[in-house]
């Protein structure tokens, strides 16, 4: 299961160990706890933190920048939007928000496997069953949504460079086309990939 999505970067740090039970949770705490701190030093502080679990997860520096890679352009507009409207601290609150809650999501894909994600989500889901729902199918939908998130993102990253490089940044149509047709392409081969495991009824 995990060559469907290919984020899950082996090891054997303690976040590897965690269950994904906790690891999902801890990533909800993380993630309200960052929506509530205010002041741009206790952002900074979370960031520290951030850095050192990348650290010791030990996935390296390529796939912790895969990451947050797709969402710098956002940042960067944000934190332009946020300066123009509100000032310099909010703005750098809300980026500095943004970012590390995207990185934390990414490590929880990093160091867990989808089939552990899929069966902690199922179990979750289990009460689902009443009202007609197969937990498995919505598992699997949940996890395969927030990990095509950043290939998503990333494909627009690419195009928007490749836009530049031939001077049609201003193009709507050269940013929409290849984003349309390469985003139909990563769901045609999630499909054949779903298909080929039997998931497509």
């Amino acid at each position: 299961m995990n060559g469907l999505t290919g984020a899950y970067v082996p090891g054997g740090s303690w976040l590897h160990r965690s269950p994904a039970g906790v690891k999902l949770a801890g990533l909800a705490l993380s993630c309200t706890v960052l929506v509530l701190l205010r002041p741009a030093a206790a952002l900074a502080g979370a960031a520290v933190v951030v850095v050192a679990l990348y650290a010791s997860s030990r996935v390296g520096v390529r796939a912790a920048w895969s990451q947050v890679r797709p969402v710098r352009w956002f940042a960067v507009a944000l934190f332009g939007l946020q300066l123009v409207f509100a000032d310099l601290d909010a703005a750098v609150s809300s980026t500095l928000r943004v970012v590390l809650a995207v990185a934390l999501a990414g490590l929880v894909t990093l160091t867990t496997r989808t089939a552990a994600m899929l069966a902690t989500l199922e179990r979750g889901l289990s009460p689902a069953r009443f009202v007609g729902l197969d937990p498995f199918r919505l598992s699997l939908l949940l996890s395969l949504t927030v990990r095509s998130v950043p290939v998503v993102a990333s494909l627009a990253g690419r195009v928007r460079e490749a836009q530049r490089a031939r001077g049609v940044e201003r193009s709507v149509r050269a940013f929409a086309v290849p984003l349309v047709v390469g985003a139909l392409r990563h769901a045609d081969a999630l499909g054949e990939a779903l298909s080929a495991r039997g998931l497509d009824d």
